[in-house]
C-alpha cells in the first residue's frame, strides 16, 4: 500500500520537505511521509489517529506497519503534525512533503471507511473473545495463585481495549476518544501495577502455584488467540490496522506459549520463580502500553 503512494506522490524521494512543509494549502492537499520505528501493534497505530484526529488540516492517514511509515494527507503547514507524532516517544521522524491532488486525499479517505466497514465485524468478534479471555484469566489466575495468568489476562484486556476503543471512536470527536483511551489506560495501568505488587508480595512470602490450572488456562488462551489469527487472516493484507492486529495476536500466542512453559517449569522444578518471571515480563509490557495511552493529548 505505502509502496504505491510512494510511487505515486513521490513522497521518497523529496529534496526540500522544508519548502513543501511550510507552502500554503492550493487546490490539492500535501502529503507528507513519516518514519515511526515504534509502531507496531494496534495500540500505537490508535495513539497515532487519535492524536492527530483533531488537527483541522489533517485529511486522512495511511499506514504501512511493515516498514512502520505513516502517509498523513492534510492541508498547510506539517509542523503540527510533525509536533503531535514527536510527543508520543514513538521516534516519529518527517522524511518529507510534496503536494498530492485532492482526488488522491479523498480516495485514500474513501478507502479507509470501506475497509474499516468490512472490518468492523470482525472486531467485534475480537473484542469479545479477548474480553471473556480476560475474565476467565483473571479468575483462573487468582485460584491457581499464578501470576502468569493473571498477567497474561491483563495482555488480553489490553486487546479489548484497543478493539473497542478502535470500535467506540467511530464518529466521535478527537476529545471524546481520547478520554475513552484515558480511561482504559488508567484501568490498565492500575491492573499492571496490582500485578506487579503481587509479584514482589509472593516473591517475598512464597507462593504455590497450580501448574496444570497454569498450563491448562494457558493453552485455553492459545486456542483464542489462534482463533483470532484465523479470523485476521483473510484481513492481514488489508488495511494497516488489520495488519497490527495479526501481529498483535501473534505476540499473544507468544505470551500463551509463555505461561505454558512457565507451568511446566514449575511442574518440573516445584519452583514459583517461573510464574513470578512470566508475570513480571508481561505486567511491564502491559504497564508500558498503558504509559503510553495515557500520553495521549487530543
Amino acid at each position: 500500500m505505502m509502496s504505491s503512494c510512494e510511487k505515486s506522490c513521490g513522497c521518497g524521494s523529496v529534496s526540500a520537505p522544508a519548502e513543501a512543509a511550510s507552502a500554503p494549502s492550493t487546490e490539492g492537499a500535501w502529503v507528507s511521509h513519516f518514519s515511526v520505528p515504534k509502531m507496531d501493534c494496534p495500540s500505537e497505530e490508535r495513539m497515532i489517529r487519535l492524536a492527530l484526529n483533531s488537527l483541522p488540516e489533517l485529511r486522512s492517514l495511511s499506514f504501512d506497519l511493515s516498514s512502520r511509515q505513516v502517509l498523513a494527507f492534510h492541508d498547510g503547514a506539517v509542523d503540527p503534525i510533525t509536533t503531535k507524532l514527536e510527543s508520543l516517544g514513538l521516534g516519529a521522524a518527517l522524511l518529507g512533503t510534496q503536494p498530492a491532488s485532492q482526488e488522491a486525499a479523498s480516495t485514500n479517505r474513501a478507502d479507509e471507511e470501506l475497509a474499516a466497514s468490512k472490518e468492523a465485524s470482525t472486531l467485534k468478534i475480537l473484542l469479545g473473545i479477548n474480553a471473556a479471555m480476560f475474565v476467565i484469566e483473571m479468575g483462573a489466575g487468582l485460584i491457581a495463585q499464578s501470576t502468569g495468568l493473571i498477567a497474561d489476562s491483563l495482555d488480553m484486556f489490553a486487546d479489548a481495549a484497543v478493539y473497542g476503543l478502535a470500535l467506540f471512536a467511530v464518529g466521535r470527536s478527537a476529545q471524546l476518544q481520547v478520554r475513552a483511551a484515558h480511561l482504559a489506560g488508567f484501568f490498565q495501568i492500575l491492573l499492571a501495577l496490582g500485578v506487579l505488587v503481587e509479584v514482589a508480595r509472593r516473591f517475598h512470602y512464597g507462593s504455590e502455584p497450580e501448574s496444570m490450572l497454569m498450563m491448562g488456562i494457558g493453552l485455553v488462551a492459545l486456542v483464542a488467540n489462534a482463533s483470532c489469527l484465523l479470523m485476521i487472516y483473510g484481513h492481514r493484507e488489508g488495511g494497516a490496522h488489520m495488519k497490527a492486529s495479526w501481529i498483535f495476536s501473534a505476540n499473544d500466542v507468544l505470551a500463551n506459549i509463555g505461561v505454558i512453559v512457565a507451568g511446566a517449569l514449575v511442574a518440573w522444578t516445584g519452583s514459583p520463580y517461573p510464574d513470578l518471571v512470566i508475570g513480571t515480563v508481561v505486567g511491564l509490557i502491559v504497564l508500558n502500553g498503558a504509559r503510553r495511552i495515557l500520553a495521549l493529548k487530543a
